[in-house]
């Protein structure tokens, strides 16, 4: 059974939270893309290493146990921390930065540098499943059943748009479809069955 977390903070708080944090994990990030591109001497390498150290160790001072992908407000407004699609506080997201079109359809739109590299110059396959399986999800505003994915042509390093939407429901089960596009047009289509969680006054769940 999936366990959910919640902290009883307001709205205020939330944002908060997210203006103390952005800055961090977005220093961690461009921190990933350094370390992957640096051709510094062993020295400077080592220096690096121990500054870095000593910043582990300050953050370790405090922490905290538990799921940390996605938390929930008391009214139910998620947190998405450590999420490695979207999460505020996790450098291995690009982040992706979700956008609502109606009930049923997502887009969004996000650049996939270094830490992404597959084949060169291109976006791992690995990396494109994650990014469209997090957006068809937020239009389902439900859980992978299956996804399938179509590779129509590789997918560069750089700006990329996705889009999802559902095309059809069958009781607790969603059908949705997806892309993901660079500049020149489709690298990726997708679709998938999306489950609804089941809830606590239908335990059993519908059909």
């Amino acid at each position: 059974m999936r366990q959910f977390v919640f902290e009883d903070i307001t709205s205020e708080e939330v944002a908060r939270r997210t203006g103390v944090y952005t800055p961090l994990t977005n220093s961690v990030r461009e921190l990933l893309d350094a370390t992957i591109r640096t051709e510094v001497d062993p020295d400077t390498i080592c220096a690096a290493g121990e500054l870095i150290d000593r910043a582990t160790e300050m953050l370790r001072s405090a922490q905290s146990d538990g799921p940390h992908g996605v938390r929930y407000t008391a009214d139910g407004t998620g947190m998405p921390w450590g999420n490695p699609a979207i999460g505020i506080r996790n450098a291995i997201a690009p982040p992706m930065v979700v956008k609502r079109e109606g009930d049923h359809r997502r887009v969004a739109d996000v650049v996939l540098g270094a830490a992404y590299e597959g084949p060169p110059g291109l976006v791992h396959g690995g990396i494109c499943a994650l990014l469209l399986d997090h957006i068809l999800g937020e239009a389902a505003s439900a859980m992978t059943g299956t996804l399938t994915l179509r590779l129509e042509r590789a997918t560069p390093l750089g700006p990329v748009h996705l889009e999802a939407a559902v095309t059809g429901t069958d009781g607790r089960k969603k059908t949705v479809r997806g892309s993901l596009s660079d500049a020149d047009g489709i690298t990726v289509t997708a679709e998938g069955i999306f489950i609804m969680p089941r809830t606590f006054d239908d335990p059993e769940g519908s059909p």
